[in-house]
């Protein structure tokens, strides 16, 4: 087993959306929901709802980078949210619902704006995913944390985080875990 690591952060709507996906990568080895580059330090969720404090909701992603690659990592995620609306996720409006890339380091970059160059060529021109680096990083409270793991039957997993995890199980199938 590897104890090589990488993390980056990705903000595409709804946290509980996004980890919900990435706990079924192989190859991810953890996945964290939080909030990042908003100016209020620590934020509560309530906060970020507001609007306010510039924050997006995000997930931090650990990957192996021997078992997947940023690359992969980074094509699932513009296929698992749409990258094209502006401070928007269906429903979920708001800048805490922004599409971004935060970066870890610096090397992260250029993987990145070729990553968001294809999908933004592939959709017309119109992707506004932000490449950010990442600062002011917080983790979301503990009941974020695997929500849809706990709470498949609410009626926003049910009817919103469901199908898109269902979306990535029937597109990647190759990328799934071992259950």
């Amino acid at each position: 087993m590897t104890t090589n690591s990488e993390s980056i952060t990705l903000g595409g709507g709804c946290f509980w959306c996004t980890e919900a996906v990435f706990l079924e990568v192989d190859g991810v080895t953890a996945v964290e929901s939080g909030y990042c580059n908003g100016h209020v330090v620590s934020p509560t969720y309530e906060q970020v709802c507001s609007g306010r404090t510039g924050h997006a909701e995000v997930v931090q992603v650990h990957f192996d980078p021997a078992r997947i690659a940023l690359r992969d990592v980074l094509e699932i995620f513009f296929a698992v949210h749409d990258p094209t609306t502006k401070d928007r996720q269906g429903n979920d409006v708001g800048p805490q619902y922004r599409s971004g890339i935060y970066l870890h380091d610096d090397s992260q970059r250029e993987t990145a704006q070729a990553v968001r160059a294809e999908a933004d060529r592939a959709l017309g021109g119109r992707v506004v995913t932000e490449i950010e680096a990442r600062h002011n990083y917080s983790r979301a409270e503990g009941y974020h944390q695997r929500y849809f793991e706990q709470h498949p039957n609410q009626g926003y997993c049910a009817y919103v985080v469901g199908p898109k995890v269902a979306h990535f199980r029937q597109n990647f199938a190759s990328r799934l875990k071992s259950r």
